[in-house]
């Protein structure tokens, strides 16, 4: 394979290369101990050493070498572990570059030639390897080259697929390309002699829309906070959209949200993303929300087939889909027929004989003595195999957990405080699902049709409520397969005290207050349990408002055990993302309730205009499954809707009661009105809401599919986190900032981490990072710049805690760009004294905490403090900071000969001064000094006496100075575009990452 060129200072090292074929500018060079007769001790020797060395250190046995006439350097080109790779790579070099290279006058351009074609060889290949796993590789490869060509962006900067469409400039449309990269969306059109051609970052675009005008059809709208732009016309934009929605999303979250939002592997390497690995992710996303499946699944086969349904007496077709520990099940129409089967519950996977009634079976048995019959199955043979290899490893790890099973001797039930309903009414229930068990199954792998969605409109029966919770929200695998997990939770966390457990704490008795559950301190104290448990598990999430009455109401229907395994299904699996300090997942849902609103509803949209009045009022709804608005028995029957639905219930339970109220909130006046609209509704008519809106889904809201959510879903994620992060941005300039000016430093900040929790704060390696690209002088050599860097960073450290934060960072580019010259003069004083560099002085300590007590005071009483002096070794930092500055201004040799004259000029202010105190000093102590006065003085050891005899200047006599030289005034009365110098830092910074991806890249 081609390889960039690397220098080779000894062609023949140590005599371990051997020389099959040559010519004047290129050698062909076989490794020692490879394709020669055994027996030659030099070959042995080699031979060995290659066989012990790592497989990474291993040197490939071919090369090929470029060399210049006269020169002792060469360059490897080209390797490879067989002599005929390696020789067609000899091949093309003789036949297309050796007769070119003949024509060179000058060497040193043979050899910079010859690197620039393998370079460009190098990027043909991968470009080749990146087509290759496109559906139409020659098509892509042209794609690309024009990518490059058109757009000059980054080596690394990967493309992931292009469409063509129209962009509409006002009226006008351009037909052209769309370019989707893991990091841009680019677009280039040249059109009668016009080009036109934009690059938009991902993590610039805040919003992603499908519009239609009377211009245009349908166009995907690509907005960002400074303007629109709208596509048409594409082959097919129900998949462009997609894809745009993923990319968008995908590059959002990884640059703005470290909390919560975690990406698949194969999403965290951006170089892998391809368009078939979104459309993988995709559908995964879609079986984990469809199926609940825990987050950390991985989707394998997905498959035709169907599955012998007993209650209909048929096969019913739909798709299988695998995962690393369950077995789904979905007919075509989605919701109709769902069936799940964990493999914990699977004995066996096995394959029965093939007839034309039942083609390429398999049956699939389980421990409850029942068995599945799959038929139409493509490739049957190796997708058993692959079933079984899996259902083995899972077999052996769960005979491990069972080995070491503990007693639950803290699980206590609190169900005895269950309110009786009508026990006629539970009675009848009770039959109807013992009838449902024992015609569709019961457990976890039990069929779930429409019958079993109109058992659960009725409300589950109070006696069987917790063991359907743990079937349907399949809690009950989590437990098996988790046996002592949850005591061993509640070991750990006894004791721990954390901001979660004083939530916890503070929250204990304002769960269901009126239950008698909760009265005692029994029931308080299993709930203490299951929530510093859940906290103990995953203290990303830690404790929530709102998990105290979701707790509560589990601890009520389920053991305290299972009670905790529910809180683990809905927090990570059913409500994902929900229950964080940001609650971004509810934040998404309440952006996509919106749009079903404007869609759905479209009459009540067109007389509220502003649907996020509505949205602030349902984020309760979606936070507490509408435990926190509805009478408790009315409440339950919505959760029991929400283990078999998912969020699908609560969405259209909402879409319901809107639906309901929409004549009366179209007449509202304010936002308090509406919602006492709705609390009134939920008081009287609670119960008609509730079994309307379980019977309804066929009917007006019953459409809505988890497909359709899950994608509004991605692309209003975007919306949220960008949305986020300008509230935030706005909060802390109002609250830390009181400059306008420089606002503009928001856009360059680093975002590779949470603003939320690092609340706009820099460590010192970042910092230096900033200050060398935003600093407004030329800057000298690399040591000295960051140098000042560091004691800048160590003067803006006051509370030492090595963070900058914003406020800091803001008042110092305040004070470079827009301050008068005396206070930049002052600002580089500073750094020369401590805190800002290590002094010689012995009371250091006592010095810096004057200083900084003089520095709270200045700004408490708004006066300015005079500085303390500076020594002579200070002095001499102070000018050599001075001299690198002025390395590569248009002015150097003028500011170099300027700063000469005032370094002797206060040299000898300096000396004078010192020479005045020493004399006095000694007059006085003649005259003054008693022997036993001495003896008092010297046993005081305050210093003071040594500083008096110290060489020292003033912050006054270096200003004064300085303003004798007008071409230093000039120099720092300079005025420097503070916005200009951000846009060009962000494009060296952008490519300085770019470099780096690229290094991360050959190095894998």
């Amino acid at each position: 394979m081609w390889l960039k060129p690397e220098e080779v200072l000894l062609k023949n090292a140590l005599k371990l290369w051997v020389t099959e074929r040559s010519n004047d500018f290129f050698l062909l060079q076989r490794r020692r101990g490879h394709g020669e007769p055994t027996g030659r001790i030099t070959g042995l020797l080699v031979g060995a050493l290659d066989t012990v060395l790592d497989s990474n250190a291993r040197v490939t046995p071919f090369r090929i070498l470029l060399q210049v006439p006269g020169s002792q350097i060469s360059w490897v080109i080209a390797s490879g572990a067989a002599i005929e790779e390696v020789n067609k790579h000899w091949d093309w070099l003789v036949h297309n570059l050796l007769h070119s290279l003949s024509v060179f006058e000058n060497k040193e351009d043979v050899a910079s030639f010859v690197k620039g074609k393998v370079k460009g060889l190098i990027a043909e290949e991968v470009r080749s390897r990146q087509a290759a796993q496109e559906d139409d590789p020659e098509k892509f490869r042209e794609a690309l080259l024009k990518f490059e060509l058109h757009f000059g962006l980054p080596s690394s900067e990967k493309l992931v697929t292009y469409y063509s469409c129209c962009c509409w400039k006002g009226r006008v449309p351009r037909q052209g390309f769309l370019y989707l990269s893991i990091n841009h969306v680019a677009f280039y059109s040249f059109l009668l002699g016009k080009e036109v051609k934009f690059v938009i970052p991902w993590a610039e675009v805040t919003r992603l829309e499908r519009v239609s005008t009377g211009l245009m059809t349908e166009a995907i709208r690509v907005s960002t906070r400074l303007r629109q732009r709208e596509f048409s016309m594409f082959l097919n934009l129900e998949e462009a959209f997609l894809v745009i929605g993923q990319l968008a999303d995908i590059s959002v979250r990884r640059l703005l949200d470290s909390e919560g939002l975690e990406l698949d592997r194969v999403l965290q390497q951006p170089t892998r993303i391809t368009k078939r690995i979104l459309e993988e992710q995709a559908l995964r996303e879609y079986v984990l929300a469809l199926f609940r499946l825990p987050r950390g699944e991985r989707l394998h086969e997905v498959v035709s087939c169907s599955v012998w349904t007993p209650h209909a007496r048929c096969h019913t077709a739909g798709t299988l889909y695998t995962t690393d520990s369950y077995l789904c099940f979905s007919s075509r129409d989605e919701g109709n027929c769902i069936l799940l089967i964990p493999l914990s519950e699977v004995l066996s996977i096995e394959k029965a004989e093939s007839t034309s009634p039942l083609p390429n079976p398999i049956i699939v048995s389980i421990r409850t003595k029942k068995a599945f019959q799959l038929i139409e199955l493509q490739d049957r043979d190796e997708l058993v195999e692959r079933l079984n290899s899996r259902l083995r490893a899972l077999q052996w790890k769960w005979s491990m957990f069972r080995s070491r099973k503990v007693n639950s001797s803290v699980t206590v039930s609190v169900t005895q405080f269950s309110l009786n309903l009508c026990q006629n009414m539970e009675q009848v229930k009770e039959r109807l699902w013992e009838d449902h068990f024992s015609e569709f199954g019961r457990g976890v792998h039990m069929f779930r049709t429409e019958k079993i969605q109109r058992l659960i409109a009725m409300g589950i029966p109070e006696s069987l409520r917790g063991e359907l919770w743990m079937t349907l929200s399949d809690a009950s695998s989590d437990l098996e397969s988790h046996q002592g997990y949850y005591i061993s939770m509640v070991q750990q966390s006894m004791g721990h005290n954390n901001l979660a457990t004083e939530e916890i704490e503070r929250d204990l008795h304002r769960s269901l207050p009126d239950h008698p559950a909760f009265q005692n301190p029994t029931g308080i104290a299993a709930l203490r349990r299951v929530l510093t448990a859940y906290a103990h598990r995953n203290p990303k999430i830690g404790y929530c408002q709102s998990m105290n009455i979701l707790a509560s109401v589990l601890l009520l229907y389920a053991k305290e055990e299972e009670a905790f395994w529910l809180l683990v299904a809905v927090c990570e699996r059913m409500l994902p993302n929900y229950f964080n300090r940001r609650v971004i997942g509810a934040q998404v849902d309440q952006s996509v309730f919106e749009e079903l609103i404007s869609e759905r509803l479209p009459e009540l949209a067109e007389h509220v205009p502003d649907l996020s009045a509505l949205s602030s009022v349902s984020l309760s709804w979606f936070l507490t499954l509408f435990l926190s608005v509805l009478p408790f028995h009315s409440a339950v029957c919505v959760v029991d809707c929400f283990f078999f639905h998912g969020i699908k219930a609560i969405f259209q339970l909402g879409l319901a009661v809107l639906d309901a109220n929409a004549a009366h909130l179209s007449a509202s006046t304010d936002d308090g009105q509406a919602l006492m609209i709705l609390t009134r509704m939920f008081i009287v008519c609670y119960l008609l809401i509730v079994f309307s809106f379980c019977f309804s889904s066929g009917q007006k809201f019953g459409d809505l599919t988890v497909q359709q959510i899950e994608r509004l879903r991605c692309r209003h994620r975007v919306q949220v986190l960008q949305a986020h992060e300008d509230m935030i941005k706005e909060n802390a300039v109002r609250t830390e900032m009181s400059l306008n000016h420089n606002c503009c430093v928001f856009p360059f900040v680093d975002l590779s981490h949470s603003f939320m929790e690092r609340q706009y704060r820099l460590d010192r390696p970042q910092f230096k990072s900033l200050y060398g690209l935003l600093v407004p002088w030329p800057g000298g050599s690399d040591q000295s710049t960051d140098t000042v860097a560091n004691r800048t960073f160590t003067l803006m450290d006051q509370d030492c805690d090595n963070l900058v934060s914003f406020r800091e960072f803001a008042s110092w580019l305040d004070t470079l760009y827009c301050e008068e010259l005396n206070e930049k003069v002052r600002l580089l004083y500073r750094l020369h004294i401590p805190p800002g560099v290590e002094s010689e002085v012995k009371d250091y300590q006592e010095q810096l905490k004057q200083m900084l007590q003089d520095l709270a005071k200045e700004k408490e009483k708004d006066v300015e403090k005079p500085l303390p002096p500076m020594n002579q070794w200070e002095f001499i930092q102070f000018c050599k900071t001075l001299y690198s500055m002025f390395h590569g201004d248009p002015d150097e040799n003028d500011l170099f000969q300027a700063i000469a004259k005032v370094t002797s000029l206060v040299l000898q202010i300096g000396e004078v001064g010192h020479r005045g105190h020493s004399l006095g000093s000694e007059a006085a102590s003649q005259k003054q000094v008693t022997p036993g006065d001495a003896g008092v003085d010297a046993s005081r050891g305050d210093g003071s006496s040594v500083a008096e005899k110290e060489w020292t200047v003033s912050y006054a006599q270096i200003l004064a100075s300085l303003l004798t030289e007008q071409v230093l005034v000039n120099f720092f009365e300079k005025p420097v575009d503070l916005s200009a110098k951000i846009a060009a830092a962000k494009e060296k910074q952008y490519h300085q990452r770019a470099g780096l991806l690229t290094m991360q890249q050959r190095t894998r």
